[in-house]
Formats: C-alpha cells, sequence, structure tokens
C-alpha cells in the first residue's frame, strides 16, 4: 500500500476549509452572535415569547456554528505542527495519529461545506412541511405517518424544535395529511430538497392474503413567513370555515367545533388546522401557513419567469424521487441523486442526514447547469 502524502492532504484540507470561511465569514458571525446576545439579555425579552425563543435560537445556532469552524481551523492549523514532532522524532505512532486526524476532519469539512451551500433566497428560514397520502389506500395512509414520523425522528437527533399543526386521520390506519413546522435555522434549505413524490414497495400489513403493495405520499416543504415578508391576504380573498377536529381513526372523543380551514380564493389554496385548543388559534396557525405557501408561490413565479427568459430547461424535480423497498429485498435510493442505503428501518427512524447532503449537492450541480444553458 503506497504511503499517504499527508503534506498534500492537509493542504487540500486547509484549502477547503478556507473556501467556507469565506462563505461563513467568523467575523460577521461574532459580530451576530454579539448582537443576539445583547438582545437575549433584555430585560423585557421575554413579553413576547415568539420572539424570545427566535432569538435564543439563532443565537444557539450561530454560537454552535462558529464553534464548528474556529474549532475545525485550529485543528488543520495544529496538523503540520504534529507532523513535523512525528518526523523529528521517527514516530510512526505520531503519524499513523495524523492520518486519523486527517480522515476524522475530511468528514466534518464536508459537513460544514453543505452548510455553505444553502445560499437561497428563503434557504435559512424554518420550515413548513405537509405530507400527503397518495395512491395506495390504507398502505399510503400508514406511509405518509411513517414519513412524518421519519421527519420528526430526524428533527429530534438534531434537537430540533417541532410542532405539529395539523392532522387529519385516515379511517382505518396512518394519516390523509399532516402538516408541522421545523423550528430551527436553515430547515427550509435543509428539507426543500424532499419535496416530491415518496415511493414505498412492501408486503401489505392490511392485505390479508400478503400481498406486496405499492403506495405514494406526497411531501410539502415551504418557507416559514416572517413579518418582513409583507405578504398581504385581504379578508376578501379568503373564506374561512369551521368545522369539528378529529382524531385518530376517525374517533371524536374530546373533539370541539375549534378546527379552521381557509381557503384562498384567487389561486385554491386551502390550509386547515386543528391541533391547538382555540379556534383563534387555529385561524392564526393556518392564516401563517397560507402566507408561506403564497410567499413560495410568488417565488416559484418569479423562476417560471426567469426560465422562459433563458429558454427551455429540464424540470429539476420528476414525479418520484426516493423509493422504500422493504420487500422482495430492503433499499432506500433517491432516483435523482442515485444515493441508496440498505437499511430502510434506520432511514425510516429519522437516519436521513446523508440522503439531504447528497440532495443538496444535487440540487447545486441541477443550478448551476441551469445557469449555463
Amino acid at each position: 500500500m503506497a504511503a499517504r502524502d499527508v503534506d498534500t492532504e492537509i493542504a487540500e484540507l486547509s484549502e477547503t476549509l478556507t473556501g467556507i470561511e469565506k462563505v461563513l465569514e467568523p467575523d460577521k458571525l461574532a459580530e451576530r452572535i454579539a448582537d443576539l446576545e445583547e438582545q437575549a439579555a433584555a430585560p423585557d425579552l421575554w413579553d413576547d415569547v415568539d420572539k424570545a425563543q427566535q432569538v435564543t435560537s439563532q443565537l444557539s445556532h450561530a454560537q454552535s456554528e462558529l464553534r464548528k469552524v474556529t474549532e475545525l481551523r485550529r485543528r488543520v492549523d495544529d496538523l503540520p505542527v504534529m507532523v513535523e514532532l512525528g518526523r523529528d522524532e521517527g514516530d510512526a505512532d505520531a503519524l499513523a495519529e495524523v492520518e486519523r486526524e486527517i480522515d476524522d476532519l475530511r468528514k466534518l469539512v464536508a459537513d460544514l461545506e453543505i452548510r455553505t451551500l444553502l445560499s437561497g433566497e428563503y434557504d435559512e428560514r424554518e420550515a413548513v412541511v405537509t405530507i400527503r397520502a397518495g395512491a395506495g389506500g390504507v398502505d399510503a395512509a400508514d406511509f405518509a405517518e411513517m414519513l412524518m414520523r421519519m421527519y420528526l425522528r430526524w428533527a429530534e437527533r438534531h434537537g430540533y424544535k417541532t410542532e405539529v399543526l395539523d392532522t387529519s386521520y385516515a379511517e382505518e390506519a396512518g394519516i390523509k395529511s399532516a402538516t408541522f413546522e421545523v423550528k430551527a435555522p436553515f430547515a427550509y434549505g435543509t428539507l426543500s430538497v424532499e419535496a416530491g413524490t415518496h415511493r414505498l414497495v412492501r408486503i401489505s400489513p392490511f392485505d390479508n392474503q400478503g400481498r406486496r403493495q405499492t403506495s405514494f405520499a406526497a411531501v410539502e416543504v415551504i418557507p416559514l413567513i416572517e413579518q418582513t415578508d409583507h405578504i398581504e391576504v385581504p379578508e376578501s380573498d379568503i373564506r374561512i370555515d369551521v368545522f369539528r377536529s378529529s382524531g385518530p381513526g376517525g374517533q371524536s372523543v374530546n373533539t370541539t367545533d375549534s378546527a379552521v380551514r381557509i381557503t384562498h380564493l384567487p389561486t385554491g389554496i386551502v390550509v386547515s388546522m386543528q391541533n391547538e385548543k382555540s379556534q383563534i388559534q387555529n385561524r392564526a396557525a393556518a392564516l401563517r401557513v397560507l402566507q408561506s405557501r403564497l410567499l413560495l408561490l410568488r417565488r416559484e413565479e418569479e423562476q417560471a419567469q426567469k426560465k422562459e427568459m433563458a429558454g427551455d430547461v429540464k424540470a429539476s424535480w420528476g414525479d418520484q424521487m426516493r423509493s422504500y423497498v422493504l420487500h422482495p429485498y430492503q433499499m432506500v435510493k433517491d432516483l435523482r441523486t442515485e444515493h441508496e442505503v440498505g437499511n430502510p428501518s434506520a432511514v425510516l427512524d429519522g437516519e436521513i442526514d446523508e440522503f439531504l447532503e447528497a440532495g443538496i449537492r444535487w440540487r447545486k450541480r441541477e443550478q448551476g447547469n441551469g445557469d449555463q444553458a
């Protein structure tokens, strides 16, 4: 086995990290942390709970990001010293330790590099995720609930807060649809690559003949609206209906007439909320999600105009973007990136970081190809 050229590897690692630092700008990040710390120290901070949670979340994320980049820089800069000492003393164990450190740092730098690819207009926003059962009957409803759990488990693994806004349960099992927020910086940029149609192939637990069933579920990801977005929704443009909330499996236990459905008449967009206790809270939550969808619609219209001016560019997302096969073999495969994993159980338990990273890199390449067209 040929000896590794650790000097070249260290130089390449340092160069990659320098590129990351140019994007993340640690000095400006430190200034932002100081500003957020000042806001967090304000005596009236918690008079507005939503704003207080936003400030403390942004502060925690910024501090974590600065720690990552400064710690990586320190470790990378220590490598040449470690190599020199190992060579001077003829210490093979020390040089082997350097190689292990390089391998470890390469993975950490690659993970941080993903963050620099999230440069879209709304990428740093929190996310609103909606999952809807598609073709496949009760299996599709069950699959939709499996996907919901997958994303909630992913958020839990990363320490991200989530809030389920609306759940429409299916009659036999699973859900017809669900909407939830992922409250973390860059949640939208990260999870937006999950938008599309997901397919499940398995022996149906709902088929008494044990036949294989293919079912589908759709995932929608939109950026959470912010007060600065100025998405006006005139009262004359919406119809508000109040209905009785539903429990799992069609139950009507502990239900009230507090669920709210808002229909945006010009676009036909419908948003329903039923997880809050009061009608007022459900109405506010539904209006917030409606505004988020209108914000994304406005962005898509602007992008469509740009594509029309630039000429015909192939669609970047197909109807089906990922397959989860549980029978006759075990495999989860992303049809855009070709990334695949042979452990569906782990994926459905929230281990989707590899798919997210592959999707983000794929999207960046596709955007680059589109710009060149």
